[in-house]
């Protein structure tokens, strides 16, 4: 049941709630993506080694998303939310005095149970706390706080991380994630459970909706290719020359290229959806593969990261709305299977960069992002044909 008027604005507040929450585990989950080379070096790991620090979370999270959703089926969500955001603020403080590599694994394993609950109910979070008419609106916010995550977590995790160490930055971030459960319990009102899910429904909204197969293999081929990548970007940066301290800058372009293009989508998404998934598809691979050839400068490279960020922010608000489009009945199923098939990916395109990086360089994660990404464009034209 969806609130009244009367409730909108309680509404909204929770809506930016559930986006500090976002925005806190998306820093959380992409906080080493900007601190590879510090942390490696600290625990004298090689830097596809210390990429476990984004497959761990990643790998946890596929399985935690229908394993929460479903567990978690005749509780408050409100409730489920809160401890789950919880749960990112103590693993973080718990990596901050971390003394071994296996000590932040566990908490990094932590997290990505939190991220994968967490997500697959968020998704859908805005159907149930403001009117109709602002839902997709608020879903926009809502997904507004991964590319804030880009935007201010990352860089400003970088940042703090160069300046006061990687301890420092993680134990920034659990601060963050315990001040998000604050919000979200004092502001969200209490969102009982409309149904409850089993795991039956997973295999059945898959088998009833080719929207949401089409869904789930276009972010495996976005969002691997994207981490495949990205989260070897400071190297990548580094071996064309940029000093450290300008990558933290680069980075910010990034995000703020990724805000405005969450916000472009949630613009378009409405009417083009199909169109706005090939241009996702389009600008990813183009990004990538003009990092790759040559070598850039500064400025170069801030082009190009503003490309790509337009193309990955606007990814989880248009792929989230393909999804929820594709199974209007089928919500929380639905979502809980791509936030899986979500961070999966990103789990396998970490493992894979960090594979690729040891045994054949930098270079080659760009070329293998961009050839994934560019294979949306044939797998959404050839299911636009079919229907």
């Amino acid at each position: 049941m969806r609130p009244a008027p009367r409730d909108t604005v309680r509404g909204w507040l929770a809506i930016l709630a559930v986006t500090l929450g976002i925005f806190a585990l998306m820093t959380s989950e992409l906080l080493p993506v900007g601190l590879l080379t510090p942390i490696g070096a600290a625990l004298d790991l090689s830097e596809g080694t210390t990429a476990l620090m984004v497959t761990v979370p990643g790998l946890v999270a596929a399985v935690a998303a229908p394993l929460v959703t479903v567990a978690t089926a005749r509780i408050d969500r409100r409730l489920v939310l809160a401890l789950l955001i919880g749960i990112v603020g103590a693993a973080n403080l718990a990596s901050a005095f971390a003394t071994s590599f296996a000590v932040v694994l566990l908490a990094r394993f932590l997290i990505g149970v939190s991220v994968g609950g967490f997500w697959s109910l968020a998704g859908g979070i805005a159907l149930r706390l403001v009117p109709e008419r602002y839902v997709t609106r608020a879903t926009a916010v809502v997904f507004g706080g991964v590319e804030t995550a880009s935007v201010l977590g990352v860089p400003a995790g970088t940042l703090v991380g160069d300046l006061a160490g990687w301890r420092t930055a993680f134990g920034a971030v659990g601060v963050l994630g315990l001040i998000s459960l604050a919000c979200m319990v004092v502001v969200m009102p209490k969102v009982p459970p409309e149904r409850t899910m089993t795991f039956a429904d997973l295999p059945r909204v898959l088998r009833a909706h080719q929207a949401v197969r089409v869904g789930i293999a276009m972010t495996f081929l976005a969002i691997t290719g994207h981490f495949t990548a990205y989260t070897f970007v400071r190297p990548v940066l580094q071996d064309d020359g940029v000093a450290d301290g300008l990558i933290s800058v680069l980075l910010l372009v990034f995000g703020v290229a990724g805000i405005c293009g969450n916000f472009l989508a949630g613009a378009l998404i409405t009417n083009r959806l199909w169109q706005t998934v090939c241009g996702i598809g389009l600008l990813l691979a183009a990004a990538m593969a003009a990092l790759a050839i040559g070598e850039h400068d500064v400025l170069s490279a801030a082009v190009v990261l503003v490309v790509w960020g337009l193309g990955y922010g606007a990814v989880p608000v248009t792929f989230q709305t393909w999804i929820l489009n594709a199974a209007p009945a089928a919500t929380e199923a639905a979502s809980s299977l791509y936030v899986s098939m979500f961070n999966l990916s990103i789990a396998l395109g970490a493992l894979a960069g960090g594979l690729a990086v040891d045994l054949a360089g930098t270079a080659s994660v760009l070329w293998i992002g961009a050839a994934l990404a560019v294979l949306v464009l044939p797998l959404v034209g050839a299911t636009r044909r079919r229907t």
